[in-house]
């Protein structure tokens, strides 16, 4: 597959997981909360498959999804959820981007 193509629809499906997860939660402002939760999982996604660097897919899945995740674990002080499901998603995305994004 495309990984330009790999890359909107992983984000795509990363953000509305991460999306999900957050539903039940409560926030002052909910609508800005998911919108910020699901365009940081979308970068997460998209970067992976066009970013190249001489290692694993799967470890640049977790270089890329900590960075990304970083800033906003550091402004709302969710460490563990938020660079946790940044962390699993970025392996699983960075595996899947070495077996199917040409």
């Amino acid at each position: 597959m495309n990984p330009l193509v790999f890359g909107v629809v992983a984000g795509m499906v990363f953000g509305a997981i991460d999306v999900a997860l957050m539903l039940p939660l409560a926030f002052a402002d909910k609508r800005a909360a998911l919108t910020g939760a699901f365009l940081s999982r979308f970068a997460i996604g998209f970067l992976i498959s066009l970013v190249k660097m001489p290692l694993p897919t799967w470890a640049v899945g977790a270089i890329v999804a900590t960075l990304v995740s970083l800033p906003y674990a550091v402004i709302t002080k969710a460490f563990v959820p938020v660079l946790g499901t940044g962390l699993i998603g970025g392996l699983l995305i960075g595996w899947a981007a070495g077996r199917w994004a040409g």
